[in-house]
């Protein structure tokens, strides 16, 4: 890398853009207090979320608890990694707990606030009408939106004051704390939220035919719980991480390609978001008669194109407008301007934001083609509802796949063949996407808060037809903008994943040049010439994110078979349940949902840790590119796939519930429930934790590439080292699966009946 120092004026901007950041933060926290002072509604409703309010904050906190070992080993591990000095190691550990604390504190913050405003909602609905529950719900989103960018920036601006030209070294454990942090409270949240929610259907919805947010049913509470932890502080998690992640990988390019610009116009334009997510957040207004999906999609658009606008405009007062004109920069030239270049790659970013939530809705809205063919197979059974909606999901990820490799093309073609340029481009389009993020997040919690306020409305019985009817319109509204919003995180994901792709080939370069003394011609002949390894690791990279996502759907349906015995024995045991005189034992369920879930979520995480080891101190820098090739292409096809199936299951059973092929109580109700209940762990377990998935194995390449050159080439070669620490970290994903695979979850009887039901590892007791 150049050196490059941020001075004068840019050191100004940067200072500018933290503070933009704290303004980011102090809006949030404004917003809050707008949300905290609506009226929360009868106690009985009040009863009901302060029980849902008692199982998140337990269930976070147990989280916590666990990830902090996890934390603790990664740092010393950070430590002990190649790095230019020790400076620069201190700083890459310290934000690496930096980075997973405002991670964890996006998810935790968002989730309180939503636990506190579902009930506000609900109680909005029955007294004012349609737009203040709607604004309540989407000014709690807009707090978590403005802590996501506020914190974000904060971060990555504070690095850059106080590290200067190592500050992209330094990132990296900032972008890796975050993105390890998200990737378990994505993956353990997402196992919570589906066991809770697929066995409160099978059981009520299916076997006894009550409604799903029934107060009969003992698992109500936990599905209520698990929209928070899984869609709430899960996704809230991811998408902070994606934010980071993506920063991370514009300062490292494009300190490269730029020089000391190259630090500072990658905080300008997610800064500049920040500001177009405010316009957003107060032109979230419904207009008489008007769908509140079209309400949230105008707002994004507007801010989306103001933020464009604006970025772009920035590219041109601030860059310079030829290449000799910028210091630091390692000697590029273009046909096209700095400015040009930059403004354009930015565009392409934003209007990508708008294709994908273009293209998701339509493939899961109420209203569009896909989601009404889903629905109209319910009415031949189960198993044509899973047809369509699987079909549903394979033909939307090819049109998704290529819409962002457009993308990726496109702000390539920018740079004219110059690749340091193209992989910037390819980066700052990323950025371009960050200008949308706070308004995505704000749409995103939008979702679980509306869910939430219609459960509380239907368990307590105190809310009108009238407020029933908006709270069903809002959590349709809410089912749409979350499957949008991991549409975008997806594709924020890839770019991201291929600039830190792009990143971990520069660093394999610049350490095999060290350790060798080699030639540039050299290093890319010997790190690209084919063979038969690189194809290996391809493959390698694909498998993984297949057994990543069986390992995290298997989860959900092991802890979904124990929730559901513990609520059949309910209604068997407990006299008076299905009269409404006995009490179900809720606790019990949330119990059995929090202690899966955690111990569940350790082996996916070890296989995303210790697959790139694995496969970079066996094969080599080589085929770990193919590795991480491999993984990007597949997972993006997977999470599209993943996301859009569920999404349209989902919304093919508020279809059939809202009147539709015979609506609720009928056959095709019942088909399209197993259909949801399918998707329910696609769309809100594997395929959102893709999304880190992918950021973690770049990142974890990128920071063992030094270390792998090290032993591989040179003085401090040693392939029996290399070797040892590859067979050690397959046999930790060997024995992790093994021990994943082997946990019980019910033990029969002689009549085929569970006599008791044990959450994982724990001693079997009567039920």
């Amino acid at each position: 890398m150049s050196d490059v120092e941020v001075t004068g004026g840019d050191l100004v901007l940067v200072v500018i853009v933290a503070v933009v950041a704290l303004a980011a933060l102090a809006l949030g926290f404004m917003f809050r207090r707008e949300v905290l002072a609506a009226p929360t509604g009868t106690e009985k409703m009040m009863t009901i979320a302060r029980a849902v309010e008692e199982g998140a904050g337990a269930y976070l906190g147990r989280q916590f608890r666990t990830l902090a070992v996890f934390a603790a080993v990664a740092f010393v591990v950070l430590f002990a990694l190649p790095a230019d000095d020790a400076t620069v190691r201190i700083g890459r550990s310290i934000f690496f707990l930096l980075g997973a604390g405002f991670s964890a504190t996006v998810g935790y913050l968002g989730m309180s606030l939503a636990v506190r405003a579902n009930v506000r909602v609900a109680a909005a609905a029955e007294a004012a009408g349609r737009e203040p529950a709607m604004k309540i719900g989407f000014r709690t989103g807009a707090t978590v939106g403005m802590l996501t960018v506020g914190l974000g920036l904060l971060g990555a601006s504070v690095v850059v004051i106080i590290f200067q030209d190592e500050a992209p070294h330094v990132l990296e454990g900032f972008g890796f704390g975050a993105a390890l942090l998200a990737m378990f409270m994505r993956v353990g949240g997402g196992i919570f939220t589906k066991a809770a929610d697929v066995g409160a259907d099978l059981v009520g919805k299916v076997e006894q035919n009550i409604p799903e947010d029934d107060p009969r049913n003992a698992a109500t509470i936990a599905d209520n719980v698990g929209d928070n932890v899984g869609d709430c502080a899960g996704m809230a998690a991811d998408l902070f991480e994606s934010y980071a992640v993506t920063l991370v990988a514009a300062l490292i390019l494009g300190s490269q390609a730029l020089g000391d610009k190259g630090l500072v116009f990658p905080l300008i334009v997610p800064a500049i978001g920040a500001l177009t997510a405010v316009i957003g957040i107060y032109l979230c207004r419904p207009r008489a008669g008007e769908n509140g999906l079209r309400t949230i999609n105008r707002a994004f658009y507007i801010s989306a194109a103001v933020g464009a606008v604006g970025s772009a405009l920035a590219a041109f007062l601030y860059l310079p407008g030829e290449w000799s004109d910028l210091a630091g920069a390692s000697g590029v030239a273009a046909d096209i301007s700095p400015r040009l270049l930059a403004a354009g790659a930015v565009v392409i970013g934003v209007v990508l934001a708008a294709a994908i939530l273009a293209l998701t809705g339509y493939f899961t809205g109420t209203e569009h083609r896909p989601v009404k063919d889903v629905g109209l197979t319910s009415l031949t059974g189960a198993a044509t509802v899973i047809l369509s909606g699987l079909s549903v999901g394979f033909e939307s990820a090819v049109y998704t796949a290529i819409v962002i490799g457009a993308a990726v093309f496109g702000a390539a073609l920018l740079a004219g063949g110059t690749t340091a340029l193209a992989l910037f481009a390819v980066s700052l389009a990323g950025c371009g996407l960050l200008t949308t993020v706070g308004v995505i997040v704000a749409m995103d919690t939008f979702g679980p808060v509306s869910d939430n306020a219609q459960g509380i409305a239907e368990m307590s019985g105190e809310v009108g037809e009238a407020g029933a009817q908006i709270l069903t319109e809002l959590d349709a509204v809410g089912n749409t903008t979350k499957a949008i919003t991991k549409g975008i995180a997806i594709a924020t994901a890839v770019l991201a994943a291929s600039a830190l792709f792009a990143s971990y080939t520069q660093s394999a370069f610049d350490a095999f040049a060290d350790a060798t003394g080699d030639t540039e011609d050299a290093i890319l002949g010997g790190f690209l010439v084919f063979d038969a390894k690189l194809l290996v690791g391809a493959l390698l990279g694909a498998s993984v994110v297949f057994l990543f996502s069986g390992l995290a759907i298997n989860a959900v349906g092991r802890a979904a078979g124990a929730v559901v015995y513990e609520v059949r024995r309910q209604f068997r045991e407990i006299p008076g349940i299905m009269e409404g005189t006995g009490r179900p034992e809720y606790g019990r369920v949330v119990d059995i949902v929090t202690r899966d879930s955690l111990r569940e979520l350790a082996t996916p995480g070890i296989l995303a840790i210790l697959a790139p080891v694995a496969v970079g101190f066996g094969l080599g820098i080589g085929p770990l590119a193919g590795f991480l090739a491999g993984a990007i292409a597949t997972g993006t096809l997977m999470a599209v796939f993943l996301a859009n199936s569920g999404g349209a299951w989902d919304n093919a059973k508020k279809l059939v519930e809202d009147g539709h092929h015979g609506g609720k109580g009928s056959d095709a109700h019942a088909a399209t429930v197993i259909g949801d209940t399918v998707g329910d762990p696609f769309k809100d377990t594997a395929g959102p934790a893709i999304n880190p998935l992918l950021k973690v194995m770049n990142l974890v390449s990128l920071l063992i590439v030094a270390a792998i050159v090290n032993l591989s080439y040179g003085k401090h070669e040693s392939d029996w080292l290399r070797i040892l620490i590859a067979v050690a970290a397959a046999l930790g994903i060997a024995v992790a699966v093994y021990i994943s695979k082997r946990r019980p979850v019910a033990i029969g009887s002689s009549d085929g009946e569970p006599d008791a039901v044990t959450s994982v590892g724990d001693p079997v007791s009567p039920v």
